[in-house]
């Protein structure tokens, strides 16, 4: 591991504390920057997961793609964790918390926000992000990116079903453009650009690619930390006016997002996946696709609602949350797969 993934939980931390005090010191260049967007996809983010993910897409083999079908049953986790298990998990969850644990401190009102917050996340399973956390456990690109595009077909006919089955209203529309634009941005074009890479550096030899790839690794990193300063100085504000709210929709948060691994990682073991196609599939339903959910949460709850503050803070949990399951996959990788 090079310095960078070394002390990765460090870089994270410091982008954190980082992004929290430039916001406050300079919340109207923040500001500035946040509104760079197209259709709720803030367009200097897009760039830095674009730096994150392209690496990643550098390796993936097309002509392995086809192998992913010979051993389906990491995809049907994922799938039926994704679909099946996490949406409703979340949803109980936020009522236990908000409608009976934390109702003493939570007013009625709010505290029906906050779950419809936590809803719209669980049911928005991540899409870029899942890049970066699969090369961080050495998982099969291939099967990874399956595994997205898949789900992602999946969530254009099933997002806007459960989560107004789950919210108990009828009027939940999907917002197309936040969710293809995102497609576009963080799988299709970084993906096309990698094949292109990929092809011409083959076209020299393979230690061209290898060499190629291991010196974009330490980007990846950067992008990642940058993502992280901008998210939290976007809401540097918020946290700081608001800390013990955010303090309680974490906690959920947190324990929705350990839960749903442990449940993946014990239906992987049960179904005997390789560590490479485990990691990942874990991994997946533990991150959310925030962008649709906080698009979706605006546009039916409004800016300032408990509903759109839920949505971001599943966004400023899910880095540190995410980087330590990283840590636990990595930890529990069979000796012999180093």
């Amino acid at each position: 591991m090079g310095l960078f993934e070394r002390f990765l939980s460090l870089w994270v931390a410091l982008g954190i504390g980082a992004g929290v005090g430039l916001g406050l010191a300079a919340p109207g260049l923040f500001q500035a920057v946040a509104a760079l967007e197209v259709a709720h996809v803030n367009l200097v983010v897009a760039v830095f997961i674009w730096v994150m993910i392209y690496p990643m897409m550098i390796q993936i083999d097309w002509t392995a793609i086809r192998d992913v079908g010979k051993k389906p049953q990491g995809l049907m986790l994922t799938l039926v964790v994704n679909w099946l298990i996490k949406p409703f998990t979340m949803a109980a969850l936020g009522v236990l918390f908000f409608q009976y644990l934390f109702a003493p401190w939570v007013d009625a009102q709010s505290a029906s926000e906050y779950i419809a917050g936590m809803i719209l996340l669980g049911v928005a399973p991540c899409t870029a992000m899942v890049f970066v956390w699969s090369q961080l456990v050495k998982g099969d690109a291939n099967y990874t990116l399956v595994q997205v595009s898949v789900n992602d077909i999946i969530m254009v006919f099933a997002f806007a079903p459960i989560a107004a089955f789950l919210l108990g209203v009828t009027n939940v529309t999907v917002p197309w453009q936040t969710l293809l634009l995102s497609t576009v941005l963080y799988v299709v074009l970084p993906l096309l650009a990698g094949m292109a890479t990929r092809h011409l550096l083959l076209g020299r030899s393979r230690e061209s690619l290898a060499q190629f790839v291991a010196a974009l690794k330490p980007w990846s990193i950067v992008g990642l930390i940058a993502t992280v300063v901008l998210l939290f100085g976007f809401q540097a504000g918020t946290i700081v006016d608001k800390p013990l709210v955010i303090g309680l929709i974490a906690i959920p948060l947190i324990l929705q997002s350990y839960g749903i691994f442990f449940i993946t990682w014990v239906g992987a073991r049960w179904l005997k996946l390789p560590h490479n196609v485990a990691g990942p599939a874990c991994l997946i339903g533990t991150s959310n696709f925030f962008e649709l959910a906080v698009a979706v949460a605006i546009s039916l709850f409004g800016l300032n609602s408990g509903a759109a503050l839920a949505t971001v803070v599943g966004v400023l949990v899910e880095v540190p949350v995410m980087l330590s399951l990283v840590a636990i996959v990595n930890a529990w990788r069979p000796r012999t797969q180093g």
